[in-house]
């Protein structure tokens, strides 16, 4: 049987509101067209739904079975036909991110953005050196995940959406030159780290040697745990095979940095709203699950 979901609708609204009249109302139709459909949906299915009285509307049982299929269909419907609905929202949305965050919810960042506003253009840029405030500054991109170390009592820029610590890690296995200075791998300028890192071991008198240098994290962890060089990355960035190693080493603390949504001064368009309402919510979801934090080697930290 193929149901007319207005039979349907009509259906359940008399059950929902008790009668022939109120549902009337609900659907904005008249009371003769309400009974018209009901008589229309009894025929189609050959059963009695509804026994009425002068006094009162009850389901039969046939009908209590057929609200249940019925309030699932409309349901079912509705969902459908809000998933495909065409959004007002257009244009394009140019969004930067460092390449650290949201790791593999990332894609699915995206996939739900695109899903929900088809007729928005994504143009992301994520990388670990990118220059992100100097692009939102020169209208290259409408948002941006932004990492810094905030000054203590200073407010952070944008909306804050996830705060990390920083960590000077090596691989299990680390062994440096006897003698020599201690080999460290960092991103290229402008990375946070690198600025952060350096800085602590120069204040602290640490000579540092700088023996690799890749513009992606992948390669910064390969080369960490390959056992090249020490590195400075978030804790929860940590992978299985890292170890905390600023206590054996005598290196300097590192602080907490924040990742903030900030916007282009120039303004908000609709689809760069729409885009950091989303990441608000995915980055504050779940944050363990987002951002675990793997067992170490916490006696070297």
């Amino acid at each position: 049987m193929d149901f007319d979901p207005s039979l349907l609708r009509t259906f359940v609204a008399v059950v929902e509101t008790g009668g022939f009249t109120r549902a009337a109302q609900r659907l904005h139709l008249t009371q003769s067209a309400v009974s018209h459909q009901i008589r229309r949906l009894e025929e189609q299915v050959g059963r009695r739904l509804l026994s009425r009285s002068t006094r009162r509307l009850s389901l039969s049982e046939d009908g209590r079975e057929f609200l249940a299929h019925a309030q699932q269909i409309l349901q079912a419907l509705d969902a459908l036909g809000r998933r495909f609905q065409p959004s007002p929202v257009s244009g394009t949305l140019r969004f930067g991110a460092p390449e650290n965050f949201m790791r593999e919810r990332l894609p699915q960042l995206l996939g739900r953005f695109a899903q929900a506003y088809p007729q928005v253009r994504l143009e992301v840029s994520v990388s670990a050196n990118l220059d992100l405030p100097a692009l939102l500054a020169a209208d290259e991109l409408d948002l941006a995940v932004l990492i810094a170390q905030r000054p203590a009592g200073a407010a952070a820029p944008g909306q804050l959406l996830r705060r990390t610590q920083l960590v000077w890690v090596a691989a299990e296995g680390f062994a440096p030159p006897p003698g020599a200075a201690l080999p460290f791998a960092f991103f290229p300028p402008p990375c946070v780290h690198r600025r952060v890192g350096m800085q602590a071991l120069e204040q602290a008198g640490i000579q540092a040697h700088i023996v690799f240098t890749s513009h992606s994290q992948e390669g910064i962890h390969a080369a960490t745990l390959a056992g090249l060089a020490i590195t400075a990355i978030a804790r929860d960035d940590i992978e299985p095979g890292m170890q905390l190693v600023a206590e054996r080493y005598a290196l300097p603390p590192l602080p907490e940095v924040d990742f903030s949504l900030v916007w282009n001064e120039r303004g908000r368009s609709p689809a760069a709203q729409a885009f950091g309402r989303l990441i608000a919510e995915m980055a504050q979801s779940a944050p363990e699950s987002v951002y675990p934090r793997p067992a170490t080697r916490a006696a070297h930290g």
